[in-house]
C-alpha cells in the first residue's frame, strides 16, 4: 500500500528540464513556438470564416425580409459584421443577392471599411515580412 505522498507523486506530471524550456534540444522551443503560431493562425482563419458565413447569411436574411416586406436587418448590424472581419462576405453577398449595391451611404461606408482593413493587412504584411 502506497503512502499518500507517494500516491500524489505518481499523479503529478514528470518534471521538465530547464534546458528543454529555455532552449531545448534540437530547437524544441522554436518548434513549440511555430506550433502555437500555426494554431493561432488557424483559429483566426476559422473565426474569419464563421464571421463571413454569418455576414452572408445576414445579407440573405435582409434580402428575404425586403422581398416579403418584413422587418429589416439594421444596416449598422451589417456594417458591424463587415467591420469585425466579414467584409469579404459582405462584398460577395452584395453581388450574389444583388442587395444594397446602390444604397448610400451604406455602400460608401462598406467601401471605407474594406479600404481600412486592406491597409491594415498591408501594414501587417510589411511588418512581419
Amino acid at each position: 500500500m502506497q503512502t499518500e505522498a507517494a500516491a500524489s507523486r505518481n499523479l503529478r506530471a514528470p518534471p521538465r528540464r530547464v534546458s528543454t524550456i529555455a532552449g531545448g534540444r534540437n530547437g524544441s522551443v522554436i518548434r513549440l513556438s511555430l506550433t502555437f503560431r500555426m494554431a493561432s493562425l488557424l483559429q483566426i482563419l476559422l473565426a474569419l470564416l464563421v464571421v463571413n458565413a454569418l455576414t452572408v447569411f445576414r445579407f440573405w436574411q435582409d434580402k428575404q425580409r425586403a422581398i416579403a416586406g418584413g422587418r429589416r436587418v439594421p444596416e449598422g448590424s451589417l456594417l458591424g459584421l463587415a467591420l469585425i472581419g466579414g467584409s469579404p462576405g459582405a462584398l460577395l453577398a452584395r453581388q450574389w443577392f444583388r442587395h444594397k449595391t446602390r444604397k448610400e451611404p451604406f455602400s460608401s461606408q462598406l467601401q471605407g471599411i474594406v479600404v481600412v482593413q486592406a491597409a491594415i493587412l498591408v501594414g501587417l504584411a510589411v511588418a512581419f515580412i
